[in-house]
């Protein structure tokens, strides 16, 4: 077996930048590793796992499952669980799964690291490798949250909100653009907050213009900003900063004002219309995605009913869906009973995302004829394939290019757009 450290990633992109920081410190001290799910030549693998709501956390059982297997059959010799199953369910996960060597929270890098041999180095949380394709790298902005939202586990599991200094931001993203990142996608558990608990006041836009500054950043992206107190002049950078995407990533979860209440989300229907409007009217281009739940407690058809109503007039450009789990120790798991059926809640999921592949389908088909700037993430034996500014990696449409000429991973290139699918895009170098 190769004497290497096999990084298993799990989850969201939080979990990618956890990652990405382990590997950092093997890097630092010569330690070979990989980041392959499927890689069984490994002495040691880390599965990063994710806790957030039932499929996420049987997909993160199973995967240790499988390797706990490996070790019994000699395939791997030591097994190292972290994130946020393992932060969660950890002294569970210990009497269960026995064949793991160890169990690792969510903040635990240090000791992980010392665990696997190596020095800690805190000089170099400023470095990154990345395990995405080097012209994309996720930034992330803060950790924790302090929303209550009925539904949600992740304060419990990632703790209160902490945003990150703007001076370390802009190091790590100076670092990051000095390394061929040419897109830099901003996440966290909420963007909205970014600052409130360090500056007093809200930073987003404030750190959007020094990122913005960074000349070799040709996109900027926002993932995952909370609707509730919006921070209006993160509109007014976007629109005068040429390198920050027209793109948002805003999880509304319902319009409803009964089910809102349930979720206890701080925002109502008539605030969410208005958000809406505001950013279609100040970004007329911008590119709006959005995720919800379906199947919380308290959910009646006639909520459904303006569920989907509401999905055929806000057109969303992007949409997904996910279908409520009863999550211990949140507010929704100690006070509510989850009476709706699995069959329900997956009925309700599937009646949304066929209206939303119908509307992506003619929003798509829209952009026949025109022409948009590219970005190369990869390659098929027949296409180059490529996203917009309107597109996120790895959730969004794709622009697939007929390889007439050979194109260079992570470069921009002017494309017309021949022909479009629901979730895909078809066009030829200009």
């Amino acid at each position: 077996m190769k004497n290497q450290i096999n990084i298993i990633t799990l989850g969201c992109s939080k979990n990618v930048v956890d990652s990405e920081n382990l590997a950092t410190q093997l890097n630092s001290q010569g330690i070979k590793f990989v980041f392959d799910e499927f890689n069984y030549n490994s002495k040691t693998v880390v599965i990063n796992t994710c806790g957030f709501i039932k499929d996420a956390k049987e997909e993160s059982i199973n995967t240790i499952l499988e390797f706990a297997k490996a070790k019994n059959e000699g395939k791997i010799e030591k097994l190292y669980v972290i994130g946020c199953l393992s932060e969660r369910y950890k002294a569970d996960l210990e009497k269960e799964i026995t064949e793991a060597d160890k169990f690792f929270g969510v903040n635990d890098l240090k000791e992980i690291v010392e665990t696997l041999k190596i020095n800690y180095k805190k000089e170099l949380l400023g470095e990154r490798v990345i395990s995405t394709p080097k012209h994309f790298a996720y930034l992330k902005i803060s950790e924790g949250c302090d929303r209550t939202c009925a539904f949600c586990a992740i304060p419990l599991i990632r703790g209160k909100h902490v945003s990150v200094p703007m001076e370390t931001l802009v190091s790590q993203a100076e670092y990051l653009a000095k390394n061929g990142v040419k897109e830099l996608i901003l996440i966290a558990q909420d963007l909205s907050y970014y600052g409130l608990d360090i500056y007093k006041e809200q930073k987003l836009a404030e750190l959007l213009e020094k990122l913005s500054d960074i000349k070799e950043l040709k996109i900027i992206r926002l993932h995952y900003a909370y609707p509730a107190n919006f921070p209006w002049n993160v509109l007014d950078v976007m629109k005068k900063r040429k390198n920050i995407a027209n793109y948002l990533d805003i999880p509304l979860q319902h319009i409803s004002d009964n089910v809102l209440k349930q979720m206890r989300r701080g925002h109502n229907q008539k605030n969410t219309l208005e958000l809406i409007k505001k950013l279609r009217t100040e970004l007329p281009d911008i590119s709006i995605r959005t995720t919800l739940l379906v199947g919380h407690p308290g959910e009646t058809e006639e909520d459904f009913e303006e569920l989907k109503q509401f999905v055929k007039d806000s057109r969303f450009e992007r949409l997904g869906v996910f279908s409520y789990s009863e999550e211990e120790k949140t507010y929704g798991g100690e006070n509510y009973k989850d009476i709706i059926t699995e069959k329900v809640k997956n009925k309700r999921l599937d009646e949304i995302m066929q209206i939303q592949q119908k509307i992506s389908l003619e929003l798509n088909q829209s952009k026949i004829g025109k022409i948009f700037n590219v970005i190369i993430d990869g390659e098929t034996d027949e296409y180059f394939v490529g996203r917009t500014e309107y597109d996120s990696p790895e959730v969004d449409n794709e622009v697939l290019i007929s390889k007439t000429k050979k194109l260079k991973i992570g470069e921009i290139y002017e494309v017309k757009i021949l022909s479009a699918e629901e979730f895909d895009l078809f066009g030829d170098l200009i």
